[in-house]
């Protein structure tokens, strides 16, 4: 089916491709994060520590990390939408499997499915906005795009909690699923057929992660820091609010950060952006333990945490392409692995810190790694421009 008219206006039809993508990386980051919302119920089911439920986030982005190249490689010669719409019938799959799973290896096993999911989507959907709408609403499509990951915190996270406090955390996977499904759909109905343009080969890929040091860096400190604190924000909130709001409080900072997503998109090339989004990050979460103590304080500061992260995904992608101009997929390649890498590889360390001393600590060594982040970013870019 075609759906792309002329390349001369953003008519509608060209946009419900983009709207697809991103319903898609939607299912996609709300099943990733979703363990965040309902870590005490599923600890509590499967008798274990949050520092060991925790593995529920570690198991996708170690996964992801391996398979975005390896995915890229081995489908390059593939028609796009077709693998995209594969990776869809394996997200619903893993939330059938995570909505049944009876024994706590099967649950893992649910999100190394979702792993391979997250790797082979993002690093081939993240970067298709200039096919799917005309070439100058490129960046505003692809800004689009990213709003899949803070409206993930912003409907899909708190939903997901409300659902499983309402109808058991089993329900929210179960639903899941059914959405990856609807997806399913819409990505086969409104997506034209995508040959690949450029065959990504392994030699595209090794120039690439060469002139990825820098982004790979940033990266690295910032979704670390972030993801070794927010993982656990759940059980620090139960110290500070009651149960029944916890959905509302994650709702107030997914909004932060689809604010923050639509801030810093537009000037996310600037690296005094993701300076910005850094210091927030540092700020909300080296504070945390100290005035997020009350109700208004953690309202507060979770405000001024999704600002800050709400713009860290689009930010980092812009720095890979900018990288690596000549290969957009080589960059989202690394972008996403990346990303997911240092993701799992956060909350794994927020877990060791959680479960050794306890989730105060994590949020104070969270944000000493997003300061660091944020000295790296202001030398790299006067490194950069003083040529030295």
């Amino acid at each position: 089916m075609t759906v792309l008219t002329t390349r001369s206006s953003p008519r509608a039809l060209e946009w419900f491709g983009a709207g697809a993508l991103t319903l898609g990386i939607f299912a996609i980051v709300t099943t990733e994060i979703l363990p965040i919302g309902l870590l005490t119920p599923i600890g509590a089911d499967f008798a274990l520590t949050p520092g060991r439920t925790g593995l529920l986030m570690t198991m996708p982005g170690l996964v992801a990390a391996v398979a975005a190249p390896i995915v890229t490689l081995a489908t390059a010669r593939l028609d796009r939408r077709l693998m995209l719409c594969a990776l869809m019938v394996l997200l619903a799959v893993a939330g059938l499997v995570a909505a049944t799973a009876p024994v706590f290896w099967l649950e893992l096993a649910a999100r190394f499915l979702v792993g391979l999911t997250i790797g082979g989507f993002w690093s081939i959907g993240a970067g298709l906005a200039g096919r799917l709408v005309p070439e100058r609403w490129a960046a505003r499509a692809t800004a689009v795009i990213f709003s899949a990951v803070p409206l993930g915190s912003v409907l899909g996270v708190p939903a997901g909690t409300f659902l499983g406090e309402l109808a058991g955390w089993r329900a929210s996977f179960g639903a899941l699923g059914v959405l990856a499904l609807l997806a399913l759909v819409a990505l086969r109905t409104t997506v034209p057929q995508l040959p690949p343009l450029q065959v990504t080969k392994p030699a595209v890929l090794a120039a690439a992660l060469r002139r990825s040091r820098t982004p790979l860096i940033v990266t690295s400190l910032i979704v670390t820091a972030h993801f070794a604190t927010y993982t656990y924000v759940t059980p620090f909130l139960r110290d500070v609010v009651r149960p029944e709001l916890i959905g509302l409080f994650l709702l107030v900072y997914g909004a932060a950060g689809l604010v923050g997503n639509l801030l810093a998109g537009p000037k996310a090339h600037r690296r005094s952006t993701f300076v910005t989004c850094a210091a927030l990050i540092a700020t909300a979460t080296l504070l945390m333990p100290v005035i997020g103590r009350s109700t208004a304080g953690a309202l507060v500061l979770l405000v001024v945490w999704g600002l800050g992260y709400g713009g860290v995904p689009v930010c980092s992608m812009s720095m890979f392409a900018q990288a690596a101009p000549e290969s957009r997929e080589a960059a989202t390649v690394w972008f996403t692995s990346s990303f997911q890498a240092v993701l799992s590889i956060g909350a794994l360390l927020g877990g060791l810190v959680v479960d050794a001393w306890s989730v105060p600590v994590a949020m104070t060594a969270g944000g000493v790694c997003a300061l660091v982040a944020v000295g790296f970013l202001l030398w790299a870019r006067t490194h950069e421009v003083s040529g030295t």
